[in-house]
């Protein structure tokens, strides 16, 4: 039942109206004579402070407020794939149409999924089929790439089917009828709501053991992130944090995506929605905007509408999750979303915290990453889904000890910080391999061994204290010179260049760079690892010097090995068979 009250108060974003008694917490409001959409946030003697979505200029107190007593919620369903979305989930194109001009109206309102469009509905049970909470009772085909399926709602805890009709329905049409426990009858269609605010519920997390592959050479093999995990972007403007997001989102084998613009600039959000309906998948060679879905939320937009974004799509990505696919989530940036809740907290004459942020901060951020996760999936039978959430971190200046970035570090365990040195080196991407970490490497180390190579991980472990030795060499060379250090740290140098310049740098732009399969970044790394092994001990044995190394025409062809066919495994076994009979001892004399 609808609630009247007025507006007492306007600041900005955040409204305060009187007569709102009746409200509870999070209750979605019309404000003004123009409707405007807002959430309630704070209640005080019938008093209620409200951050609206949309802009506020002209509102005055006296104008009404209305309660529609329901939290903000999301339209779950066919036709969320491919969709271009605001924060709220208001789809661009039909905010657009009734605008009708460049700039979006006020107080528009707008499905988040098409209720006429027609849907064919295959029945996966029968009449007299028990079921239960979470069980796939039919599928829709939503797109060429991913098969939509019809859950029971979580609230049917069990009952028996009624009634099932396959066939061409709406969304909002009944498919299906439930009798529950209680001889309650429950209608079910194509159409779920589901509060944002609100993680859907799952049996249990499971331990995730196997990585999320985005064809990026430097966090597949030295950085991985798992299926279900949950990964940091941190770096200073400029440094490749959105290109990074994209490339993430474009090749990455999770298979739907959900990529959220909080905050970001216009030309940079403009850019995505441009490229990604043209994009091809890697990995089904079909447009890519078929597994996507996009949240639209650029700087010029509402500040408050940035908190709905983030839990527009996280809820979003959830509902797929309980579908059974792997789903990934890029949030980018998170720094806007706090920026947002810092202003309504002020607005809101809350105490501040560090640097002005709420004292809730951290508890919002833990709360948004605990909602990824592998999970065993509420039903009947054994299902899994994957919700895997990489969120990028805009530190003022690169500081990284400020509340954002340390309230972001203490819940993700991956760490890929950008460095805007490398960046100003032109060296894409960013990822600093000295500072940046993951802790998912030991629930992988299985993964790896089973499906690319037995010794993966020693590999990698070879490689990685190259690139730290490097770092202690470099500072004796620059107090001492070059001249200084053995011919054993020559080699030591040499390789590193190559595993920074080669194997690490990567152009996300060049369709044969950008994507680098799991099993060809072992191979390139093996022949890397094992060329500077086997020239150190022939150099130890006294058989080979640095010079004789240098000039090896197998050193030269080390920052071509990444050109090879990734399915052409056995050039890369001929190249280490050169190496190795090109540093046999008999062959070399120092």
């Amino acid at each position: 039942m609808e609630q009247h009250a007025v507006i007492t108060r306007v600041s900005g974003p955040l409204v305060e109206a009187s007569g709102m008694e009746r409200a509870r917490m999070f209750d979605v409001v019309h404000v003004g004579k123009e409707r405007l959409l807002g959430e309630i946030i704070a209640l005080s003697s019938g008093t209620a402070s409200i951050q609206v979505y949309e802009d506020t200029t002209g509102i005055m107190p006296g104008e009404p407020v209305v309660n529609t007593g329901a939290p903000m919620s999301v339209e779950l369903g066919p036709g969320l794939l491919t969709s271009i979305y605001d924060g709220i989930q208001r789809p661009l194109a039909s905010i657009a149409e009734q605008s009708k001009s460049a700039f979006i109206g006020r107080g528009i309102a707008a499905d988040g999924i098409d209720k006429k469009k027609q849907w064919e509905f295959v029945a996966t049970k029968n009449k007299g089929d028990a079921v239960s909470a979470g069980d796939i009772i039919g599928t829709v085909q939503e797109t060429s790439l991913i098969e939509h399926r019809i859950l029971v709602p979580s609230h049917i805890i069990k009952g028996t089917i009624q009634t099932i009709h396959p066939g061409t329905h709406t969304v909002t049409e009944t498919i299906a009828t439930v009798q529950d426990a209680s001889g309650t009858v429950h209608n079910i269609a194509l159409l779920q709501t589901w509060p944002i605010r609100t993680p859907r519920p799952i049996k249990r997390k499971i331990f995730p053991s196997e990585p999320l592959i985005t064809g990026g050479r430097s966090i597949d093999t030295f950085f991985p992130v798992a299926k279900g995990g949950v990964a940091a972007i941190p770096g200073p403007f400029g440094s490749g944090k959105t290109v990074t997001q994209q490339s993430l989102a474009k090749y990455c084998d999770a298979q739907v995506i959900v990529y959220i613009g909080c905050g970001e600039r216009g030309n940079e959000m403009t850019e995505v929605l441009n490229e990604f309906p043209e994009l091809i998948d890697p990995n089904t060679n079909e447009p890519l905007i078929r597994r996507t879905i996009l949240i639209a939320n650029t700087s010029n937009m509402p500040v408050a509408a940035r908190e709905a974004s983030v839990y527009t799509g996280i809820t979003i990505a959830e509902y797929y999750r309980d579908m059974g696919y792997s789903v990934a989530l890029m949030a980018d940036s998170t720094s806007r979303w706090a920026e947002a809740m810092r202003e309504i907290s002020g607005r809101m004459e809350e105490m501040p915290g560090e640097e002005g942020y709420p004292a809730y901060l951290a508890s919002r951020t833990s709360e948004f990453y605990e909602r990824a996760g592998l999970a065993m999936l509420l039903g009947s039978t054994e299902r899994t889904g994957a919700l895997t959430v990489i969120g990028a971190v805009s530190p003022p200046g690169g500081d990284l000890s400020e509340p954002v970035s340390q309230a972001t570090l203490r819940v993700t365990k991956t760490f890929w910080g950008l460095d805007a040195g490398l960046a100003y080196k032109k060296h894409f991407p960013s990822i600093n391999w000295l500072t940046s970490y993951s802790l998912y490497v030991d629930n992988v180390k299985h993964y790896w061994a089973e499906h690319v190579a037995p010794d993966f991980a020693e590999v990698r472990q070879s490689a990685m204290s190259v690139l730290q030795e490097e770092s202690k060499l470099m500072e004796i060379v620059r107090l001492v010179g070059l001249e200084s250090v053995s011919d054993t740290e020559r080699v030591t140098l040499d390789i590193a260049q190559v595993l920074r310049e080669d194997f690490l740098f990567q152009n996300a732009f060049d369709p044969q760079d950008a994507y680098t399969p799991l099993a060809q970044q072992y191979q390139i790394l093996k022949s890397i690892t094992s060329t500077y092994e086997a020239a150190c001990s022939a150099i130890e044995a006294g058989t080979l010097s640095y010079q004789q190394f240098a000039a090896l025409p197998e050193v030269a062809e080390l920052s071509k090995l990444k050109e090879h066919k990734p399915e052409d495994v056995a050039s890369y076994e001929t190249f280490r068979e050169r190496v190795r009979t090109a540093l046999q001892p008999q062959n070399n004399s120092k």
